[in-house]
């Protein structure tokens, strides 16, 4: 029987956290990536950066609840803060 490797909530919450990025207890994906964007840094920003491409370049099967708050907070917050700060 083969093992999928999957990213879900609780996995995108550790990773955040691991970075050191704070958010409540229970979060869901859409909160914990909501409160990773507040305030980014450049230090922030090119630790959740790699961390994405990581996730997204990986062979682990991402939940689409997470993808969805990858696609829809930490891209476009991502881009956004390369726009500024190029």
């Amino acid at each position: 029987m083969m093992h999928a490797d999957l990213i879900d909530q609780e996995d995108l919450l550790g990773q955040l956290r691991a970075l050191g990025f704070e958010m409540p207890a229970g979060a869901t994906a859409d909160q914990a990536c909501e409160c990773a964007v507040r305030g980014l840094s450049e230090a922030r920003a090119k630790a959740l950066k790699g961390m994405v491409e990581q996730m997204l370049t990986g062979n682990a099967t991402i939940l689409p609840v997470v993808r969805q708050a990858i696609d829809k907070q930490l891209l476009p917050a991502l881009a956004l803060y390369s726009q500024k700060h190029a």
